[in-house]
C-alpha cells in the first residue's frame, strides 16, 4: 500500500497554507514564505523563485477576489501599476535567468531586511 501523506506533502501543505494566509492578510507577501520553503525541500535557488511564482498567481487571484467582494480593490489605482509592472517582470525574469544563486539569495534576504526594518521603523 503506497503511503499518501507523508512528511514531505505535510510540510509543503503547511508552507502553502502559510503562504496563503500572508497573501490574504497582507494582500501579498506569500512569496517571502513560499521561496525559504521550496528551498528547503530541495529546489534549486532559481527554480524556487520562479515555482513560487506559480503558487502566489491563484492565491493572488484569489485574495484579489475576496478583497474586490469586500469593497477593498481599487481596479483603477491598480491599473496604473500594471504598465511598469508587466516591464519589470521582463527585466527581473532575464535578470534571474543570468544571476548567480547566491547573488539571487543575497538580494532577496536584502529586499526582506530593508522592507522589515522599514516597517518596524515607520
Amino acid at each position: 500500500m503506497r503511503k499518501i501523506f507523508t512528511a514531505q506533502t505535510l510540510r509543503a501543505v503547511l508552507a502553502g497554507a502559510a503562504g496563503g494566509a500572508a497573501n490574504g492578510f497582507f494582500g501579498s507577501g506569500g512569496g517571502l514564505l513560499s521561496v525559504p520553503a521550496l528551498e528547503s525541500g530541495g529546489l534549486e535557488t532559481k527554480k524556487a523563485h520562479a515555482t513560487s511564482l506559480a503558487i502566489m498567481l491563484p492565491l493572488s487571484v484569489v485574495s484579489a477576489a475576496v478583497y474586490m467582494k469586500n469593497g477593498s480593490l481599487d481596479l483603477r489605482e491598480a491599473a496604473r501599476y500594471l504598465p511598469g509592472g508587466l516591464a519589470g517582470v521582463i527585466v527581473g525574469s532575464a535578470a534571474l535567468k543570468k544571476a548567480s544563486p547566491l547573488l539571487v539569495k543575497r538580494l532577496f534576504a536584502a529586499v526582506m531586511i530593508y522592507f522589515g526594518v522599514r516597517m518596524i521603523i515607520r
